[in-house]
């Protein structure tokens, strides 16, 4: 029901292309993986542990102390394990258990309290049975609001009545009193009662809510003494910067399965998000990718076998007992009913149909197109170029293969095609690209630019290197628009970024992600003596960070558009800024490098050019106001709990959709047009004209 299962149970589940690696090589990690591309992926830890009890093992101990040892010695940002730690570690593991304040008692917390500045020295002294001795309560009191929730579930609610209800408890106060807290649970189970019922199942509405109760209390059951293990370890790594974590030996195996089969799914990434199951990221070319209506942070209410199976509600299931429902044999049918992020649950939700399928790289390589823009009478071509990720055959360009996968490869191949068909601009799409490949980000500033650096690398001993583009020459040197939103993440940012600083074309859109980090993944087992290291796990951590080559970080701050304007509807609680103990922004010495031209001068009036076209078209004015909406969608705090009233905001949604697609009827568009590509053309069209003096 809470964030508890988020830290316990977090899975990817996708082909091994979820997650592009970047591999390299840095001081005293051997051969280990860096990660370079995707702001963060962990996967779940499962287990079928039916024992109420749960204890420390011996092996614990030591992957505490020697965990401990390797962070301060080769953390990026190392923090001294001491009191001020230790009370950072201690709010980190309540909130990974209770992060909404909806099980433990004030008195649990005053009993607790005595742990707030003893974890450091628990860590490296080995002493972690309170730990367990905390969870142990946790899971005690959980199960007892599971018994009440299932209690209550079949009351004759009055869904007449105005009863107001505090949907986010996170920044209450613990309750004092199982009386209060019974009160609370009362309105919850009705809550979620209501929710089923707007949503048109008025019959099943009680009984799908007591199977969830009845499912979460039997998984409370399923936990393993690494998996508790694992969470307060997380809690520490992650009071570091929110990339570090730690994996038990079960669930580094199962990542190591999952990054090296060729899955067939939907093509998603999925995360626990209190009692729902949620997208974190689209595997482009995958089947939710291709549907064009799934979008990241939409989360999972129901899955359905074939054309005809039953609808399965799975809100409270565990993230990987979703994954078994929505896997299945290439080319079968799932049905999801799902609900957008910031949409309410009641009436909020859409099914989709989707064919079950291996990622294909073909459909995440680099695409083209052309949009025609009318200018005075005549017409002028855009080139577009969408780029879901920075992909590279890593395998085929480490045995010098002449042919090996390449994005830079197949973006010159494009632009060249789309030269000879006359584009007077050229357009990089760059929304949802997590990153990828570093080398390629650099290669493909390099079509853009005549030599010199692109990033800058700074590692955990100080030590910086730059990674530079030598080849001479450029595929394209006309105008060029780059779009990035908040998902552009990584190896996006780099490239955005050197674009930016080197004057060669406009960035427009939204901020970007701003994960500037290097993780490496450390093998524990190597530090420790053992009859075998699988009995250590793993260690990802923090060891270098990205620096523009005007100096800046991409930490934090991402990449700031020269043209700035909403791209999407979704929440803009995305983002490394968003992130709990992300590592700060900050700057390093400038390289070396001459910029192409100065842009500042246009961008005034190609941002007041594009202005006047957004005003004009009502595509733009939507985006901003569901933006707007959904944003004081996720700050409500307090809901209603009339029947009446829900069904009022599920009716209203319903009939601003309708009214949209009328106007976009009579416009000539449809849902499915992109304005923000047309208007990143007449962009590129502005600049052409301001560079040529047209």
């Amino acid at each position: 029901m809470d964030n508890w299962m988020t830290r316990l149970s977090i899975l990817v589940f996708a082909a091994v292309l979820a997650v592009v690696l970047h591999v390299v090589s840095f001081p005293d990690h051997g051969n280990n993986v860096v990660w370079a591309s995707a702001p963060d992926t962990r996967p779940s830890a499962q287990g079928s542990d039916s024992s109420v009890t749960l204890a420390l093992k011996p092996n614990h101990p030591s992957v505490a102390k020697f965990s401990s040892i390797i962070l301060s010695k080769n953390h990026y940002a190392p923090r001294p394990l001491n009191d001020s730690l230790s009370a950072a570690i201690y709010q980190h593991f309540l909130k990974s258990m209770d992060y909404s304040r909806l099980y433990f008692l004030k008195s649990d917390i005053n009993e607790f309290e005595s742990l707030r500045y003893r974890l450091d020295d628990m860590i490296t002294g080995g002493e972690l049975d309170p730990v367990f001795t905390v969870f142990n309560r946790f899971l005690e009191r959980f199960r007892n609001r599971m018994s009440y929730a299932l209690s209550v579930s079949d009351s004759a609610f009055n869904y007449d009545a105005n009863e107001d209800f505090l949907v986010d408890r996170e920044e209450a106060g613990w309750f004092t009193s199982q009386a209060e807290q019974d009160q609370y649970w009362r309105q919850r189970v009705k809550y979620e009662i209501l929710s089923v019922m707007v949503n048109g199942k008025d019959s099943l509405a009680a009984e799908t809510v007591k199977k969830r109760y009845r499912n979460l209390l039997k998984q409370s059951y399923r936990y393993k003494s690494d998996e508790v293990f694992q969470l307060f370890m997380n809690a520490y790594t992650e009071s570091l910067d929110p990339h570090s974590n730690y994996f038990s030996p079960r669930t580094s195996e199962n990542f190591r399965i999952n990054m090296s089969l060729s899955l067939e799914g939907i093509g998603a990434q999925l995360i626990q998000d209190n009692d729902y199951v949620q997208i974190r990221e689209l595997i482009p070319g995958g089947p939710a990718a291709m549907s064009k209506t799934i979008q990241p942070k939409d989360r999972i209410l129901a899955v359905g076998q074939g054309d005809e199976g039953e609808m399965v509600d799975v809100v409270g299931w565990r993230v990987d007992d979703v994954v078994q429902l929505i896997r299945g044999p290439k080319g079968t049918v799932v049905r999801l009913l799902l609900v957008h992020d910031g949409d309410p649950v009641p009436g909020g939700g859409y099914t989709i149909r989707l064919v079950r399928d291996k990622i294909k790289l073909e459909e995440q390589a680099a695409k083209s197109e052309i949009i025609p823009i009318k200018v005075n009478g005549r017409e002028e071509k855009a080139g577009i170029i969408h780029l879901p990720t920075f992909y590279t055959d890593f395998e085929g360009r480490n045995a010098r293969r002449p042919d090996f996968k390449s994005t830079t490869r197949d973006v010159a191949m494009l632009i060249d095609s789309m030269k000879t068909a006359g584009i007077t601009s050229l357009v990089m799409d760059l929304r949802r690209n997590g990153g990828g490949s570093l080398d390629e980000a650099v290669e493909l500033t390099g079509l853009f630019i005549d030599q010199g650096p692109v990033v800058q690398v700074r590692h955990y001993n100080n030590k910086v290197n730059i990674n530079t583009d030598t080849n001479e020459g450029v595929v394209w040197n006309g105008p060029l628009v780059v779009i990035i939103d908040r998902y552009s993440a990584s190896a996006s940012e780099i490239f955005a970024a050197a674009i930016q600083d080197y004057g060669r074309g406009i960035i427009i859109g939204e901020p970007s992600f701003g994960k500037g980090t290097v993780q490496t993944l450390d093998n524990l087992g190597r530090y420790i003596a053992g009859p075998s290291s699988g009995d250590f796990g793993q260690l990802k951590y923090t060891i270098a960070k990205f620096y523009r080559v005007n100096g800046g970080s991409t930490q934090m701050k991402g990449v700031t558009p020269d043209i700035e304007f909403p791209v999407s509807v979704f929440s803009s609680e995305v983002g490394e800024r968003t992130e709990q103990n992300a590592l700060p922004w900050d700057a390093i010495a400038p390289a070396k490098y001459e910029p192409v031209r100065e842009l500042e001068p246009v961008i005034g009036k190609l941002t007041r050019q594009s202005e006047s076209r957004r005003s004009a078209n009502p595509e733009f004015s939507w985006i901003l106001s569901d933006k707007n909406e959904n944003q004081a969608e996720e700050k409500r705090k307090v809901v209603k709990l009339n029947r009446a009233a829900m069904e009022k905001e599920r009716d209203l949604q319903t009939e601003k959709n309708k009214l949209r697609n009328e106007e976009r009827k009579k416009r000539g568009t449809d849902e499915k047009s992109d304005p923000v590509l047309i208007e990143a053309a007449w962009i590129g069209h502005d600049l052409a004209a301001a560079l040529t003096g047209r």
